[in-house]
């Protein structure tokens, strides 16, 4: 009786509280404005980067990273190739497998002296404060939460009060993931930190895709960490959660952390020692992997992107960059995109390309492959629109029939729960976008987000020969609307696949389960459109 006491008190007591503020928790704790390395030449991967960049013109290099192991890889290499700083940004960083292993490089790179700047959003900060608190032990390592609960424990009903008398300022969350090498070499794109992002967990199967840059646009990269490291929003773990532990707690991690890093294996391989081998990460740097050098530009809400979407401030909106990229289409949009929920500014913009003759095709998620219900049912009402406007629409299949050309492994989709989560649009086979932003209602106005624009023919049609192989009939279903009404009017959805080789078509949506099927249409009627 007194424990469910407690519990009414703490969650009367958050929401009071929660509701009552304008800013995050800890905004008054004292924090020191810090930037990115002044002089990245002074590295070893800035005299290389910087040599390379002169050599081709002043654009930046870039190279794919599309297996999720290879996601891994990279991202454990990177760190462990810092000499001065490494800042990290992401919108969730687990505490599973992959994250401890991130979080042992990470504090073997502080022990080398780089200086470490964390930034986590506070959406699902599942490594938790305690973790985070020890790390932060460390000289060397600084970690901030983005828009932090007031609540920090783990009980999810106080953490639910809190934010329903508190959803205009905690609904606003941090979705970029960036990872910066000595202001020099970055790593961006749809991943976060955990086992089901690099295809380590055999039960939750992520499609995802990174892409490396190197030279000016690294510097470009660190600007916006920064202006996200110094925000208001950006509260330092240690106002949220107290002292700094001790540390005798930080070594006692350490010797756990190490532990751990011994015992990852996937299949046979030990990622630990195919980390020691240096790829894909060395061969980008030998040449074996060689770059390809373009043009591009970042493109990046502010922290502020509230007051700036208000007219209240000025600033940046990503959403107007990317738009004005693909509606600059003159004859095919390829977009992959796990969320597809354009609103009204987003339909009429693929209208107005049809009009102009512009092929438009769309990947996204089927209800089978679908990770959020939510953000499915959202989608469903526009399926019809969309078609009836001349789009191309394709739902990926939970299960690959042919893996060819499409990124993908046949033991990454045997269990039959692959997943979407790629965001990647390709305008007329020359310029292509990768970032953080789904075509969504959430990525446009609630969300902060990331991207770079490319300007490179070469990238672009690496995309778009992925594009074609995932939407093979054997890998997604091709949507087209049912003409059999008495005047020839569409009066239903048909799904076209492949199966066993031959082609078949249905007209109830593919799911799971009727269960599945049951709750997404009780979904769809609540109207959340600018909340998915």
């Amino acid at each position: 009786m007194i424990g469910r006491l407690h519990v009414c008190l703490v969650v009367l007591s958050v929401a009071i509280l929660g509701g009552c503020a304008s800013l995050p928790p800890g905004s008054d704790f004292p924090k020191a404005a810090s930037s990115a390395l002044t002089h990245p030449q002074e590295t070893r991967l800035g005299q290389q980067f910087e040599s390379a960049a002169r050599e081709h013109g002043g654009n930046s290099g870039f190279r794919f990273v599309s297996a999720g192991a290879d996601g891994f890889l990279i991202r454990m290499q990177m760190i462990n190739a810092a000499q001065r700083t490494l800042d990290l940004q992401y919108f969730i960083f687990r505490g599973d497998e992959t994250g401890r292993l991130l979080t042992d490089a990470v504090m073997h790179a502080a022990d080398r002296g780089v200086r470490v700047r964390v930034l986590v959003d506070d959406g699902e900060t599942l490594t938790g404060d305690d973790q985070l608190t020890v790390l932060e032990a460390h000289p060397s390592i600084e970690i901030r939460i983005f828009n932090p609960f007031a609540y920090r424990g783990h009980i999810t009903l106080i953490r639910a009060t809190e934010f329903m008398f508190n959803a205009s300022r905690l609904d606003y969350r941090m979705h970029n993931k960036l990872l910066v090498v000595d202001n020099a070499i970055a790593l961006i794109g749809g991943r976060n930190i955990g086992d089901q992002y690099f295809q380590i967990d055999p039960n939750s199967q992520f499609a995802d895709d990174d892409v490396f840059a190197a030279g000016p646009i690294a510097q470009t990269l660190s600007k916006t960490f920064d202006e996200y490291w110094n925000s208001a929003l950006a509260i330092p773990v240690q106002a949220l959660s107290g002292p700094k532990a001790s540390h005798a707690a930080l070594n006692e991690h350490r010797d756990v952390l190490d532990g751990q890093r011994q015992e990852l294996k996937v299949d046979g391989v030990d990622y630990v020692k195919r980390v020691a081998t240096g790829e894909p990460f060395e061969g980008m740097i030998s040449g074996r992997l060689p770059l390809i050098w373009a043009p591009a530009q970042v493109v990046c809400d502010s922290p502020d992107k509230k007051q700036v979407e208000s007219g209240a401030m000025v600033g940046r909106l990503m959403q107007r960059a990317v738009a004005q990229a693909v509606g600059a289409a003159q004859s095919e949009l390829l977009m992959i995109t796990p969320y597809l929920i354009p609103g009204k500014e987003g339909m009429k913009m693929f209208k107005d390309l049809r009009e102009h003759n512009v092929r438009v095709r769309l990947l996204t998620s089927s209800l089978e492959a679908a990770t959020v219900l939510l953000a499915q049912s959202g989608y469903m009402h526009y399926r019809a629109p969309l078609l009836e406007d001349g789009v191309e629409l394709y739902e990926i299949r939970s299960l690959l029939g042919n893996t060819k050309g499409s990124g993908e492994t046949r033991k990454m989709s045997r269990y039959g729960n692959y997943s979407l989560h790629a965001k990647l649009f390709v305008v007329d086979r020359q310029r292509l976008f990768v970032g953080s932003m789904n075509f969504d209602q959430r990525s446009m106005h609630l969300n902060t987000e990331i991207g770079l624009i490319i300007d490179s023919p070469v990238l672009a049609q690496q995309i778009a020969a992925r594009f074609e192989a995932m939407v093979q009939p054997a890998n997604s279903y091709r949507l087209t609307l049912r003409q059999n009404d008495a005047r020839g009017a569409p009066s239903g959805l048909v799904w076209h696949t492949q199966e066993d080789g031959k082609l078949v078509e249905y007209d109830t949506e593919p799911a799971r389960s009727e269960w599945q099927r049951a709750k997404v249409n009780l979904l769809s009627l609540l109207p959340m459109d600018r909340e998915l």
